[in-house]
């Protein structure tokens, strides 16, 4: 199996659990269909990705892992479809489509998000996880998610990007800023993955390594493609960060040295896992590629 058919097998995986867990409910229907719709969307499926590969790494069937894979990736979920709404980035599309409020309407989206949050947690404690794994690696990766998750992870991150926008603030700052907004989840990810294979201390930090390194060059990345996207391609508005007055790697260090930057912190990923773990070329296919994306 090539890499590129690895990264297709998982995310038809989460695809086909997403589809069935996601099933119409009597008397839910429009709310099971705005969930439907942003969590079917397709999308790169990088943060359920890891946590199949860091598992199996660690010696596990991937697919055993993909309650908590697929609880990280609608908690990611949610998080794009509030990110959308007038109140935050005020977006019209997101992965090519109208954005999840255009369609279903702000309420029924919050909503949605909302849903996709709190099944994502009955998802990773749901008792048949016990059939795979021990009640102590169930509460550690599900208190790794909800930690990421929240105000000192990702929702920590995007209220400091919510409070830095229409001023300037450092680089140092901005670091901080995306390691906590983006560079949680995939954190997360890298992490639950250890935690359910049983991996030592060593692969935990190298897995936290790996996840930092390649959360900042997939920002940085972002940025670049905010700029010299096509947006066909990127699957949302070119410039709409410069519009918001937000600050970004380009307007901090410029776009020469935020291509260097990426090139760099790839490198960085690679070297976290190459040495710590066996069977790695997957994790260092991945960070090359995602650091030429344009999508």
């Amino acid at each position: 199996m090539t890499h590129s058919e690895r990264l297709t097998e998982y995310a038809g995986y989460v695809h086909e659990f997403l589809d069935q867990l996601l099933s119409e409910k009597e008397c839910q229907g429009q709310i099971i269909n705005a969930m439907r719709y942003s969590a079917l969307a397709g999308g790169k499926r990088l943060r359920p990705a890891l946590v199949m590969e860091f598992y199996r790494l660690s010696g596990g069937n991937p697919k055993d892992a993909l309650p908590f894979a697929v609880a990280l990736e609608m908690i990611h979920t949610y998080s794009l479809i509030h990110d959308d709404l007038p109140c935050m980035d005020n977006d019209d599309f997101r992965r090519g489509k109208p954005t999840n409020h255009k369609v279903y309407g702000e309420a029924m989206a919050v909503l949605a998000g909302d849903a996709l949050l709190t099944e994502a947690f009955a998802l990773a404690t749901r008792p048949e996880n016990l059939e795979k794994f021990t009640a102590e690696q169930i509460l550690k990766a599900t208190n790794c998610l909800a930690k990421n998750a929240g105000v000192f992870g990702m929702i920590g991150g995007q209220v400091m990007d919510i409070e830095s926008e229409h001023k300037k603030i450092s680089y140092d700052e901005l670091v901080i800023l995306q390691k906590y907004k983006t560079g949680a989840l995939i954190e997360s990810a890298t992490l639950m993955g250890c935690i359910l294979g049983g991996a030592d201390e060593n692969k935990l930090k190298a897995a936290k390594e790996y996840a930092y390194s390649l959360g900042l060059a997939f920002q940085i990345q972002d940025d670049i493609l905010d700029i010299e996207g096509d947006a066909e391609i990127f699957g949302k508005p070119i410039g709409s960060d410069a519009k918001k007055e937000k600050s970004t790697f380009p307007s901090q260090i410029g776009l020469d040295k935020c291509k260097e930057k990426v090139k760099e912190l790839t490198q960085n990923a690679i070297n976290a896992v190459k040495n710590d773990f066996e069977e790695s070329e997957f994790l260092i296919w991945l960070a090359d590629k995602l650091s030429v994306r344009n999508n």
